[in-house]
């Protein structure tokens, strides 16, 4: 026996049932309704072609014989009395102009027996009463017509007196075989109408039951297709429109045929992942409200440990470096040369330990503290990060150029920052046999302006060029390079921050060259006002008071 597997409403198998009707699907159920309406058609088809060839065959046979055979046997009759009315005129007058309606009915005969054969040849009392006919006839004319008719014309033929009686009786004997044959055809040919009449409302039965089994079959169809597909169908879709409004605890009743109800369990299965999947989402909804209530208690520490760290933490270490200096100042004569290093090493101590922690506030405040987003020319941003590190680079003699720069969206203070960190690093990591010189570019490429900061320094190795921008990252000294190891970080998330990408370009050999992008349009979507670079300038090397706030590149 043929099973189907019963599937639960959570669409996992269950265990195989029988699969009787119940287990067709719209396809079988569509196969079989229209084979069997197929089948019921065709015999319709058979019974109706067979009723109109049947009348058709009753029509032909009327038309065709039975009226022409009656209408030759009146032929018959007429030529055989044209030949006894002339045959008695010719006896009586002996005229011979009487002899031509005999001749012309010998004629007329032989033709109207010729054709009635032909007819009725097929059919055995027919031609026995032709038969009959021809004989009596034949012999009326060798006892009768033909000796008169052989008679000398001039005068009444005396065969004529002689054998009036005898011919009388001859020519009736005639009559009454052709009226026989007559009867015969003429009752045949009424039998073939009846059959014909019976045929045709045999025929008219035929097909009004043909109209009927076809508006039963379309009805049938109609209400199958009603109670086993659209009806179902219907139901699943108001299921469906009841989940998708909101109603995840309705359930959905899987009902019609086979496949149909495989749909339905298969939606019911849906609706109950969808409704574990929102069960886990509120959940998890839960959970990162709670998180997020952790994290705002974490900002509020992390905004607590800032303003401890700016102030609380630094008064400390300002406190160490005052009083290793008075020390040294009040002692210096009675210290020998090991307690004035000792005393400079924890001066400087003191102070790098407070540079970094002014490098680490800085850094937490990227997005934080400092996070308006506003039309920035870069151009001016890059200008004034040049007069804040006129000092250093006024030192070093370095050459900085930049290509026109454009004006995005962003903080202006942040992108401060970035190019302060860019060129100070340029200029601080430079080759000792070489004048520095940096340059600054800057292209549109589609939704994103590329900059790029060359410079002619020592370079950065290309196994290196992701170590530099981890936070506490160095690759020197502090002996030949100063810093914390804090600038790229930083420079990675004042970018990331902006929604741009950076990075160093190894493929770079005369120095180093780092290469970022920022987005060409707002957080809204719109352009700035004006974003086309003016035009390209370059910067001499410049003297100044300030002092370089930058921190310092680890490089290779």
């Amino acid at each position: 026996m043929a099973v189907e597997t019963a599937h639960r409403q959570d669409g996992s198998d269950a265990v195989p049932r029988p699969a009787g009707r119940s287990g067709w699907t719209t396809r079988r159920w569509l196969r079989v309704g229209v084979s069997a309406a197929l089948v019921v058609l065709t015999v319709l088809g058979v019974l109706g072609t067979w009723a109109l060839s049947r009348t058709s065959s009753i029509t032909d046979h009327l038309v065709d014989v039975r009226s022409p055979a009656l209408v030759e046997a009146v032929r018959l009759e007429n030529a055989l009395v044209n030949q006894e009315t002339g045959v008695r005129g010719y006896g009586l007058t002996g005229r011979r102009e009487f002899l031509q309606p005999y001749t012309r009915g010998l004629a007329d005969e032989k033709a109207a027996a010729e054709r009635l054969r032909t007819l009725v040849g097929g059919e055995e009392g027919a031609r026995d009463d032709l038969e009959q006919v021809l004989a009596r006839a034949g012999e009326w004319q060798a006892r009768v017509a033909r000796p008169i008719a052989a008679a000398p014309a001039g005068a009444p033929a005396a065969e004529a007196a002689e054998r009036a009686g005898a011919g009388k009786d001859s020519f009736d004997a005639v009559r009454r075989s052709l009226h026989e044959q007559q009867r015969r055809l003429a009752a045949e040919r009424a039998g073939a109408g009846a059959d014909l009449d019976g045929t045709r409302r045999l025929r008219n039965w035929v097909f009004v039951s043909i109209a009927a089994v076809i508006l039963l079959v379309a009805a049938l169809v109609f209400e199958g297709l009603r109670r086993g597909v659209t009806k179902p169908l219907e139901q699943l879709g108001a299921d469906a429109r009841l989940v998708a409004g909101g109603h995840f605890a309705h359930t959905v009743t899987p009902t019609g045929p086979a496949d149909l109800r495989r749909l339905g369990r298969d939606v019911e299965a849906m609706r109950r992942r969808l409704v574990d999947q929102l069960a886990f989402s509120e959940e998890a909804l839960t959970q990162l409200d709670e998180q997020a209530g952790d994290l705002r208690r974490s900002n509020a520490e992390l905004e607590q440990f800032a303003y401890v760290a700016s102030h609380d933490l630094q008064e400390p270490l300002r406190k160490v470096a005052s009083f290793c200096q008075l020390l040294q100042r009040r002692y210096g004569d009675t210290l020998d040369e090991r307690a004035h290093q000792y005393i400079a090493f924890a001066v400087d101590g003191a102070n790098r330990m407070q540079v970094l922690i002014n490098d680490l506030l800085a850094f937490s405040r990227v997005g934080r503290v400092h996070n308006e987003h506003d039309t920035v020319d870069l151009d001016t941003a890059f200008a004034a990060t040049l007069d804040a590190l006129s000092v250093p680079v006024g030192e070093s003699g370095a050459e900085i150029t930049h290509d026109p720069l454009p004006t995005v969206v962003g903080d202006a203070t942040q992108l401060g920052m970035l190019w302060q960190n860019l060129v100070s690093n340029a200029v601080k990591f430079r080759a000792p046999d070489r004048v520095p010189r940096v340059h600054v570019t800057a292209g549109r490429d589609g939704g994103l302006w590329r900059f790029a900061v060359t410079d002619n320094g020592i370079g950065i190795a290309p196994e290196y060029t992701e170590k530099v921008f981890a936070l506490f990252q160095r690759l020197h000294t502090r002996d030949a390079y100063p810093g914390t190891g804090i600038g790229l970080a930083m420079c990675r998330k004042i970018v990331e921050f902006h929604g741009g990408t950076i990075g160093v370009d190894s493929s770079y050999t005369g120095g180093a060259r780092v290469v970022f992008t920022l987005p060409a349009t707002g957080p809204d979507g719109t352009a700035p006002a004006s974003e086309e670079p003016a035009a390209e300038s370059a910067v001499e090397p410049a003297a100044g008071t300030a002092a370089a706030a930058g921190t310092g590149r680890p490089a290779s």
